[in-house]
């Protein structure tokens, strides 16, 4: 989908410019179209030198004019980026949030505006790899999401939920699930280095391993325990592997770090409302 009129981007950092690279990468938008607002000098001249974008150091400046305008600030940035936008919004624009935990009511307080769309992005998304889970008010309309949904999808998957605190958990599970799995990659590739395998090679099989086990497991269809089974023979190399596994209570850890992080989440999101 063609894109059209001005997307302004709160934030030039990693995550902005991840849908900023993306858009541009899949023809959605082009380089004029888009401003990013960034205090940051460097990182300003960088985006305009990479991209072409345009660039600016006012928030009520930069979202003058936008069809839409992308949050992509941390969430300690909030209470300034509230302040600088409220008033500054037309009725028409569409306000689309990145940030983790800022829930709903904050943003709609805070900006004195109805047309939001809140979305929990993760990390992969910079490689167009991500996974988004999002969801809107009652004030965006059908067109809005067609636009909010061809922005989100240009990072990866995009996942629309009815109910707002489906958020908290998308927080929990794949925003902050990228970090348990390279703290996984990261010891899967210690074994391999403790066995005998220099570390590049180790890398390069175990990387390898688990996306040929994600491809399998997409293409095929099947629950993760059946293909699990496929693979672990009676008393074979497998089985005494996963045995091993579960008495260390690796299933139970993965589920409880997912748990932590989604009460964490909702926590952030207590807080934010205090703020408001």
């Amino acid at each position: 989908m063609q894109l059209q009129g001005k997307i302004t981007f709160i934030g030039g950092g990693a995550m902005g410019e991840s849908i900023i690279a993306s858009l541009i990468r899949n023809g959605s938008a082009t380089a004029r179209q888009i401003c990013v607002s960034e205090p940051v000098s460097t990182r300003r001249a960088y985006l305009n030198s990479t991209y072409g974008v345009t660039t600016e150091t006012d928030n009520g400046r930069a979202a003058a004019g936008a069809s839409v305008v992308i949050l992509a600030v941390k969430p300690q940035a909030l209470g300034m980026v509230l302040s600088d936008l409220k008033g500054n919004l037309s009725a028409e624009t569409l306000v689309l949030s990145i940030m983790a935990g800022v829930r709903i009511r904050t943003l709609r307080n805070g900006l004195n505006h109805d047309k939001i769309v809140r979305s929990m992005p993760n990390t992969p998304a910079q490689v167009g790899k991500g996974m988004t889970v999002w969801t809107v008010t009652a004030a965006v309309t059908d067109t809005d999401r067609t636009y909010a949904q061809s922005i989100l999808e240009a990072m990866g998957q995009a996942l629309y939920v009815e109910e707002e605190h489906y958020l908290d958990m998308a927080t929990g599970l794949s925003g902050s699930g990228p970090g348990f799995v390279y703290l996984l990659l990261e010891a899967f590739i210690d074994a391999g280095v403790h066995i005998g395998f220099s570390r590049d090679q180790a890398q390069q099989m175990v990387l390898q391993t688990v996306e040929g086990s994600v491809e399998l497991m997409r293409q095929s269809g099947f629950h993760a325990a059946d293909l699990r089974n496929r693979v672990t023979s009676p008393a074979g190399t497998t089985a005494a592997g996963a045995l091993m596994l579960e008495r260390r209570a690796v299933r139970s850890a993965l589920i409880d770090a997912v748990d932590a992080a989604y009460r964490r989440s909702q926590e952030l999101g207590d807080s934010s409302d205090q703020a408001d």
